[in-house]
């Protein structure tokens, strides 16, 4: 196994987190099909990350709701809401830096979204960063 870095392994987690929503195929079958492709699908810090996501994937999307006026993670485009995930799961864990997270977010929505997504992204983790310090207080 190659070693990658975070931001590729996050990378990673987004695209199988969103080949989850859309194919409705289990995550190992993903990681299975990712590692034939050549993709680094088996890096622990990927799999940390698709773990997370996958066992507090409910909790995530309430956050998500919650701190998006007026949307649910459900009408939030697949990409979008995973790379939103992905986020929420690293600034609840508290060893990645809340800049370094929303920062990640942010230039994955910019690579891969509509115009409008990474503003519509760092709002929404600007809103769950504040309210984890405020329960944190």
């Amino acid at each position: 196994m190659a070693e990658v870095s975070r931001r590729q392994a996050r990378r990673q987690a987004v695209i199988l987190l969103y080949q989850r929503d859309v194919t409705g195929l289990p995550v190992p079958e993903l990681v299975e099909n990712a590692l034939r492709a050549g993709e680094h699908a088996d890096d622990p810090f990927t799999q940390a990350l698709v773990d997370g996501v996958e066992a507090d994937r409910d909790a995530i999307d309430l956050r998500i709701s919650a701190a998006a006026d007026g949307w649910t993670a459900e009408r939030i485009a697949p990409l979008e809401r995973n790379i939103l995930r992905v986020a929420v799961r690293e600034l609840g864990c508290g060893d990645v830096p809340v800049p370094v997270a929303i920062d990640e977010a942010v230039e994955m929505a910019k690579k891969w979204c509509a115009a409008e997504a990474p503003r519509f992204v760092n709002g929404v983790l600007g809103r769950v960063a504040r309210e984890n310090e405020e329960a944190a207080a």
